[in-house]
């Protein structure tokens, strides 16, 4: 067998599966493992090294398995344990690889060491948990508030504690200061690199580290709760946690790591992933999916503003480049489809999707699918809220019809931002659901299915899917897509996103239009170094010979 390098991830591509959304199998309704074992072959023909795997880790669902119940086994409508041992299996002999979900900020309400915490004060589980007595007055510790709406503190009548919740009620907060629970949850990551895993995605990885103080956080106006992050993103111990995670347990395996870091700059990124740090491969960054919304509220709309977008990249791209390393995404399970939040999900569907690909796989980094991605799935319209199953948007709801939003509003920022349009099912082909389950899926399908499925995307040379295929095989082919520097140009035009690739003997200029309008390269310098370089790959096959102008959503990569 050989040896696999070092850094393999970094010409790796990774393709991240919602199981519950992906393939059902069985025709229950919900997707299983043994409904991803029988999509593997569309996955290697698409090209894609690795899979991501959102958690499939036995749980109430009440935040669809980001809840455990149980680390160490298989949520039952999923499958088995005998079944995901096959799965990694049939992918191993692929040449896949296998990144696993590990979510360790917090569990279950009804994971066994909860339960315990739960007794009383002496339990030896007590301390797994976040407990605090409430104010004087009776009030919550402080006046954080829940990700997901309402406080972030929950009262026990048993033991006259709260608990620490930053996301659901029913996902308690570990308390990473106790050495005991570190020592669990790394023999729990052990348990799965022994098995042959290839690598973690670290839910909310950057909370696990709290202020020990738990003060109050300033309340913004408008706002219910006071502003908590600055007590426990990048907190105090978080770079202690991390290299004590990494001696323990990752510096054994060779794996990919990327730790998911809401309100990380590219300076604490810059530290994450500096292998001489021993911390973290790579973290994703949410700054590019704060400019469509007003004040980090996602909720609040407002249109993208694309100056700003670039720069933001560039930032990015600049500051980790030959220290650490970015991850690239546009999509996943917490994101709507990009086709409809930055391209255009009506007549330039396709080649907007294919526009924003191109985009985002020429940067230097480890680019991530998110499923149907790869075929323009679009953000859903569903009629009532009845339809909608995801706890963050049904709370979110409630919360803002209490501070006057009207109803009309609140489902446009649905229709735009909510989480479900990722999560709707996978579309297959034009058969009833979309070919994702006999049964009745959990979630309505997308009525577009009978247009945009996987098999259409198959059967056509000039779709979506086989435009990803080529950007994933430029990746593998041409070195200066993982090595070489980023350059941004056209900084100030806010239609087209241009940027240079800069290698010792090559160059490559990616010019992409984010509008639906011709556009001119107002670039003089641009306009002559194209003239004559040849073309690596464009979404306008039939491109005249005018290089100084941009049709709506195009995207052309040169090489000089």
């Amino acid at each position: 067998m050989k040896k696999e390098a070092k850094d393999w991830w970094k010409k790796s591509v990774v393709y991240q599966i919602y199981p519950k959304s992906f393939n059902d199998s069985n025709g229950d309704g919900i997707g299983d493992i043994q409904g991803i074992i029988e999509r593997l072959d569309y996955l290697k023909t698409l090209g894609v090294d690795v899979i991501w795997l959102s958690p499939i880790y036995d749980s109430p669902q009440e935040d669809n398995g980001y809840d455990i119940r149980n680390y160490q086994t298989i949520f039952n409508q999923y499958g088995t344990m005998e079944d995901f041992d096959q799965l990694l299996n049939e992918m191993h002999q692929r040449d896949m690889k296998l990144v696993m979900d590990l979510v360790v900020n917090h569990t279950s309400d009804e994971h066994q060491w909860f339960v315990e915490s739960k007794i009383s004060k002496d339990n030896p589980y007590r301390d797994y948990y976040i407990w605090r007595d409430g104010k004087e007055n009776g009030e919550p510790p402080t006046n954080w508030g829940s990700i997901f709406s309402g406080s972030a503190w929950q009262y026990d009548e048993e033991t006259k504690q709260y608990y620490l919740h930053l996301f659901a009620t029913k996902q308690p907060d570990l308390n990473w200061e106790n050495p005991k629970l570190r020592s669990d949850i790394y023999d729990m990551m052990k348990f799965w690199l022994d098995k042959g895993i290839d690598g973690f995605r670290m839910d909310v990885i950057n909370f696990i580290s709290k202020d020990p103080s738990y003060p109050d956080g300033i309340v913004a106006e408008g706002q219910l709760y006071g502003d908590s992050g600055p007590y426990f993103v990048n907190g105090p111990r978080i770079h202690e946690f991390l290299k004590e995670m990494n001696t323990e347990v990752i510096s054994n395996y060779n794996v990919l790591t990327v730790g998911e870091m809401p309100g990380a700059s590219p300076e604490d990124a810059m530290v994450y992933t500096d292998p001489e740090n021993k911390e973290l491969n790579m973290v994703f960054t949410f700054e590019h999916m704060n400019f469509d919304c007003v004040n980090g509220d996602k909720w609040n709309l407002k249109p993208i503003d694309l100056v700003e977008l670039k720069k933001n990249f560039e930032k990015w791209q600049t500051s980790l480049h030959e220290i650490g390393w970015n991850s690239l995404y546009w999509n996943n399970h917490d994101q709507p489809r990009i086709v409809s939040r930055f391209g255009n999900d009506q007549e330039y569907r396709v080649k907007s999707a294919k526009m924003l690909a191109t985009c985002l796989h020429m940067m230097q980094g480890t680019p991530y699918i998110y499923q149907g991605e790869e075929i323009g799935m679009t953000n859903v319209h569903f009629e009532t809220l009845e339809d909608y199953r995801d706890i963050e948007l049904l709370n979110m709801y409630k919360e803002k019809l209490s501070l006057g939003w009207s109803h009309e509003r609140i489902m446009e920022a649905i229709y735009t931002k909510g989480r479900d349009n990722a999560r709707t099912p996978m579309q297959w082909d034009e058969s009833e659901n979309g070919g994702f389950t006999s049964g009745t899926p959990w979630i309505k399908v997308n009525p577009k299915y009978k247009e945009i499925n996987a098999k259409a995307a198959l059967e056509d040379s000039n779709s979506i899917y086989y435009y990803y295929q080529r950007l994933i095989q430029l990746r593998k082919d041409v070195d200066i897509i993982t090595t070489g520097r980023f350059e941004l140009v056209l900084a100030n035009d806010p239609n087209i996103f241009a940027y240079k690739r800069i290698g010792e003997n090559e160059t490559l200029i990616i010019l992409c239009n984010f509008s639906d309008q011709v556009v001119g390269v107002s670039n003089e310098g641009i306009i002559e170094s194209v003239k004559d370089a040849s073309i690596v790959i464009t979404n306008d096959e039939d491109k005249d010979s005018s290089r100084n102008v941009l049709n709506p959503y195009e995207a052309v990569v040169y090489s000089l």
